[in-house]
């Protein structure tokens, strides 16, 4: 006989994990199908190993630079097997966390290779054989993939996707980064404060292309003054992979072409949603045009106890955003089977923050302020810079800014966008505020805590009013 629960998640990264825990709070019974390692592709080789190998780079980078600090260190090297040692350590620990709260929230586990079969069924193909599932309410999280260039698939040995960067063979000696997101410049950055030679490529008109203008435009020149070749307005053609090294033409932005080599290419031009060999067409569930999952801001889709959360729905494709939907949908599960106490929210995209762990760091939340102006707001913005904030200056880290941006009209904050030491931490000020929809007037009676480098976040609100002290 089948095994019968109230919920089945297929898939346990951090959106399908989180949706497990949260059903099983609700007292619904729950269980959780994986093909892989608990945790999924953010926990094991995303967001949490990576970044522990930009802590061995963070580290390494100060190390050089230890006479700034009135301090003397030499004959400083990396051990790059140690490094990746350490980052994979990282990931060993926290998938066995995740292991550890599946037993403790008594969610059924499930190693396999699910499909669905039927409304309300999942077949489970792993460890025990094939057996089949039931459940009156199943959450698709299957995550999503790195995208191929189609003329160069990636091999792991001279072409790589994040995957492979993580767990490098050997150490580059000449890298090409393709494509400037928050993946590609992570990985850069990495490379590049290990003493690789670094050129990134990038289709847009600038790099990190989904941020503030002005943010772009720093990062651009903080990367090239730490010896990164930058790229942007570029195209790539006549790809050639060869034993020992990439061979590839690079158009620039003013149309001259040449050719260059590389030891290895990292491609990270976005992402593919695993939702193939899933029975999603037999069961006539809906993908949008860029084969997401449909759903609503609950996470139903169009068939009925069907429901689908993070990187295999539409974006923004982020770990918070996935485990935020969880909820939401574990949520709007059991008010359906009954639960009156239970109130979930629909998700406002407006309100997740994005976080890109270079160096400097990158966060921002809201409408940057070309955006905000296309939307037809009257706009004023703000910035401060941190030369003029008395923590950053005793850190040594006195590059970056902090930019705010308001409705003129109402003084709604619309945006916030940083960069600079620590900006990942300090974001998550300005996303409550947007959450509790605040103005100017809140934030300019906000006592911010001093030394702080969060002190330039209420200088920028300041600055957007013409109000700021130190500067």
């Amino acid at each position: 006989m089948a095994d019968t629960y109230d919920v089945i998640v297929l898939g346990s990264g951090p959106g399908g994990y989180v949706a497990a825990i949260r059903s099983a709070q609700l007292g619904l019974k729950t269980a959780i199908v994986e093909r892989e390692l608990l945790g999924g592709i953010c926990l094991n080789w995303g967001c949490i190993p990576t970044k522990a190998l930009l802590r061995s780079a963070e580290v390494f980078h100060q190390m050089k630079h230890a006479k700034n600090y009135g301090l003397a260190a030499e004959n400083i090297t990396a051990d790059l097997n140690a490094v990746v040692q350490r980052s994979r350590g990282v990931a060993k620990q926290l998938n066995q966390g995740v292991t550890h709260l599946m037993k403790k929230n008594k969610i059924a586990v499930h190693m396999g290779t699910g499909k669905l079969v039927a409304p309300g069924k999942l077949e489970v193909t792993g460890e025990k054989g094939t057996e089949t599932l039931s459940a009156k309410h199943i959450i698709i999280a299957t995550g999503a993939r790195a995208r191929d260039l189609p003329n160069a698939k990636a091999d792991g040995e001279r072409v790589w996707t994040y995957r492979h960067a993580m767990t490098p063979k050997e150490m580059p000696s000449k890298l090409l980064v393709i494509g400037s997101g928050a993946i590609g410049i992570e990985f850069a950055s990495f490379y590049n404060d290990m003493g690789v030679d670094v050129t990134v490529v990038e289709m847009m008109d600038r790099i990190v292309p989904v941020e503030d203008a002005d943010v772009s435009s720093f990062l651009e020149k903080a990367l090239t003054k730490q010896g990164m070749k930058i790229m942007t307005g570029a195209k790539t053609s006549d790809l050639a992979v060869g034993k020992d090294s990439v061979k590839v033409t690079i158009t620039d932005k003013a149309g001259k072409a040449a050719a260059h080599e590389f030891s290895h290419m990292i491609v990270a031009i976005g992402i593919v949603p695993n939702v193939e060999n899933i029975g999603l067409e037999d069961l006539g569930i809906e993908p949008d045009k860029r084969f997401h999952i449909k759903t609503d801001d609950y996470g139903r889709t169009n068939v009925k106890g069907i429901w689908a959360i993070g990187d295999c729905v539409d974006g923004p494709w982020l770990a918070h955003k996935a485990s935020h939907e969880g909820v939401t949908a574990a949520e709007a599960i059991a008010q359906e089977l009954g639960n009156k106490d239970v109130h979930p929210h629909a998700l406002d995209r407006r309100n997740i923050p994005g976080c890109t762990y270079c160096h400097p760091q990158i966060a921002s939340v809201g409408m940057t302020e070309a955006k905000a102006k296309e939307a037809g707001y009257e706009v004023k913005a703000g910035t401060f810079p941190f030369i003029g904030n008395g923590k950053a200056i005793a850190l040594g880290e006195p590059e970056g800014f902090v930019k705010t941006v308001f409705d003129a009209k109402t003084g709604e904050l619309l945006g916030a966008h940083m960069i600079g030491a620590e900006v990942t931490e300090m974001i998550q000020g300005y996303v409550v505020g947007k959450t509790l929809e605040t103005t100017e007037a809140e934030l300019m009676q906000t006592v911010f805590p001093h030394p702080t480098i969060s002190e330039a976040m209420h200088e920028s609100v300041l600055a957007a009013y013409g109000r700021a002290l130190h500067i």
